[in-house]
């Protein structure tokens, strides 16, 4: 039996705006509202459903999203085109770099909601090239 992820939910002040800027750096389309969310839908089919954020401080969550090699100079474009700062490193002591872990290549930025989300070319624990 498969058992996969099938959706999540991610807290936002702006639901809309928040899916809507995860949407662009990515190049995702944003989805129509269905109740109180905005689904934004990954290419493995994970749902990530921003929902308006009942309390003032929201946790901030870590979202990590695989992306073939040709699209990280894509999205790590976009991220600089949008003003945000995108760091090598989990800790965001790195700033402007990207990291190389396992043979691939990521950055870590900031959601407009303080979500860490990270780029990466090649999952954690990949054999290296």
């Amino acid at each position: 039996m498969s058992i996969d992820l099938n959706h999540t939910i991610v807290h936002a002040r702006d639901r809309q705006a928040s899916a809507e800027f995860l949407g662009r750096i990515l190049g995702l389309e944003v989805g129509a509202p269905w109740g109180p969310f905005i689904p934004l839908t990954t290419g493995n089919g994970v749902t990530l459903d921003y929902a308006t954020a009942e309390e003032e401080t929201i946790a901030p969550q870590h979202y990590a999203f695989l992306v073939p090699e040709d699209q990280f100079d894509v999205i790590l474009a976009r991220i600089e085109r949008a003003g945000v700062t995108y760091y090598a490193d989990h800790r965001f002591e790195r700033p402007g770099e990207i990291n190389h872990n396992d043979g691939g290549r990521g950055v870590y930025f900031l959601d407009p909601d303080g979500h860490a989300m990270e780029v990466i070319t090649r999952p954690y624990g990949a054999a290296p090239y």
